[in-house]
């Protein structure tokens, strides 16, 4: 389980303030991820999200793009996306609900069969 700084450690004049940070953004990426076999978070410029998108685009997946901002615009509303996953970087690929990881883990999920399994 991952560590998350208990509630009753945030000052509760801050409480509110912190659950909600860039709650419509999250809400976006829950309802795509709830509504979507596979779905692909990244931002602009960022080779990776490109990368991840052209690997199940050669597997013939269907998926959701949802783009945020590139390395100098939406920093902070990213943060709170990567705050919320626990997945450091860009992209996060969301299987069946589930968090796979980046692009290195979504290959290795394609060239293992995984994914195929997942998908079913």
């Amino acid at each position: 389980m991952r560590p998350i700084l208990p509630e009753e450690q945030i000052h509760p004049t801050i409480r509110e303030c912190v659950s909600q940070h860039h709650q419509e953004l999250l809400k976006e990426v829950q309802d795509a991820v709830a509504n979507n076999a596979v779905v692909v978070v990244g931002m602009a410029q960022n080779p990776f999200p490109k990368k991840a998108r052209a690997a199940l685009r050669k597997k013939g997946v269907a998926f959701k793009y949802l783009e945020y901002g590139s390395y100098l615009s939406q920093w902070r509303p990213r943060t709170a996306i990567k705050m919320w996953s626990g997945w450091p970087t860009f992209p996060m690929v969301f299987v069946k609900g589930t968090l796979v990881g980046g692009n290195s883990e979504l290959c290795t999920l394609i060239d293992n069969g995984e994914l195929d399994k997942m998908l079913k």
